[in-house]
């Protein structure tokens, strides 16, 4: 079976390889899986900016409806909206229809269940299964017993609420921009800082369907850089289109990447002797800087694989209090489920703030060290190669002890995009940047 579901959720070029009929699948068989089948079940559905979203939604919803479940939408709200509403409802699984960072072309479907939790490969795998075994025969309701649609209209208000508590503090004297990708959050971001009393400037912030992250957002970061200095702010913040992801510019127009917002806030929470058990939880992505760092500073890691389900599934078994990736997924995990672009952006303002430093000086807790990531375009068939071939995994091999403990190679598929991602750390960053090529090309030769 080749699965569904990637690292987060189903994804692909929408009405081509997400169409209409496959949501309308993904609902009905959502649906039937999710819930326990002793109540009328309730599921939440929102979507971000782009264009397939309005069409993608309305077949995800019949499907939904066509097996009796009841379905709310909430409209264009960012991914952790609906990770919290759905505890806030008491709703029995929620429904985001996004593809988060990447181009306007793509769309995505991604599922939480009753506790605002991403699903396990488990339940995927029985949301697939039931739909290649064509339902297994299900009974097919009349049009008594068929499910209604709903709207709340006052979703992004309760976001917005839910992200200004999760910190105790105000955020005047602070100039923070915004950059908002043209995505979910372009209502709620300048929303949440402007009632917590900074000054706030956004940009991106006006979608028309077709230009979400074009140009824009933490995979575009050059704007923000450019309007942080220009107008001399404390802050910068770059979400993806879903709002999932945080990536912060300092006042020098400098990139804060997640591991180091990830340091600094897992410093700050110590400080205040609320990290628990001293430990962070990230990826085996982060920089080997932050190995070094948060060793310096006494915090241990612990490394999972990529992808912000897996750092959620570490942090929920042992109740640690944060995690995320180097890419912006930041998960704190006294108040949210997912990954939370907008909560990241206010608990770093907060530290600011409350620790009279700024960003670029928070920021030297950690050197970064050279770091290369080359995408490799690959067919789903080929993702594998370079674990399969053998010259591949020779070349790897000699790389690898050319490094010795000076650096690493990790090479992995992309769960939501057609790549194979090589990614090299070592102290001379023309030398990685050749080693990297080196395997691209290797890969390109043998596919």
């Amino acid at each position: 079976m080749v699965r569904m579901f990637g690292t987060d959720g189903v994804r692909g070029i929408a009405n081509v390889e997400l169409t209409p009929e496959l949501a309308f699948k993904l609902g009905k068989s959502g649906a039937l899986v999710l819930t326990d089948g002793t109540h009328k079940p309730k599921i939440l559905v929102a979507k971000d900016t782009r264009i397939s979203g309005d069409m993608l939604e309305n077949a995800m919803i019949a499907g939904i409806l066509s097996v009796g479940a009841e379905a709310v939408r909430l409209g264009v709200v960012p991914t952790p909206a609906v990770a919290h509403s759905v505890r806030e409802f008491k709703a029995d699984a929620g429904v985001m229809i996004s593809a988060s960072h990447n181009p306007v072309e793509y769309n995505g479907i991604k599922f939480f269940d009753g506790k605002g939790l991403k699903l396990s490969d488990e339940l995927e795998d029985e949301i697939q299964a039931l739909i290649e075994n064509d339902f297994n025969d299900s009974a097919i309701l009349d049009g008594i017993n068929i499910g209604k649609v709903s709207d709340d209209p006052l979703s992004i208000e309760k976001y917005i609420d839910f992200a200004k508590k999760t910190i105790d503090t105000d955020l005047k004297g602070l100039k923070v921009a915004i950059d908002a990708a043209n995505g979910a959050s372009y209502i709620a971001a300048k929303k949440v800082f402007e009632d917590l009393g900074a000054e706030v400037f956004i940009i991106n912030h006006e979608p028309n369907g077709l230009n979400i992250n074009d140009n824009a957002g933490s995979t575009h970061p050059e704007g923000l850089k450019k309007f942080v200095l220009e107008n001399k702010c404390d802050l910068g913040l770059a979400l993806d289109g879903d709002a999932d992801r945080c990536l912060a510019i300092d006042e020098n127009g400098v990139l804060v990447d997640g591991d180091k917002i990830l340091l600094i806030s897992a410093l700050a929470l110590k400080e205040k002797g609320k990290l628990k058990d001293d430990t962070l939880v990230v990826t085996v992505m982060s920089n080997l800087g932050l190995d070094i760092a948060a060793k310096e500073k006494g915090i241990k890691l612990i490394k999972t694989n990529v992808g912000d389900r897996y750092v959620l599934e570490e942090i929920i078994k042992h109740g640690y209090s944060l995690g995320g990736e180097q890419s912006g997924h930041v998960i704190f995990g006294d108040f949210n489920t997912t990954g939370d672009g907008i909560v990241t952006g206010v608990q770093l303002a907060s530290i600011i703030k409350e620790s009279g430093k700024s960003l670029s000086e928070l920021a030297k807790v950690m050197k970064t060290m050279p770091q290369v990531l080359v995408n490799v375009t690959v067919s789903n068939n080929h993702k594998y190669i370079y674990d399969t071939d053998e010259d591949i995994k020779k070349a790897i091999r000699q790389i690898e002890n050319d490094l010795g403990d000076r650096g690493r190679v990790l090479i992995r598929p992309s769960g939501t995009e057609p790549l194979v991602r090589v990614m090299i750390e070592g102290e001379d960053q023309k030398e990685i940047e050749n080693d990297a090529n080196l395997i691209k090309d290797l890969i390109v030769s043998k596919i």
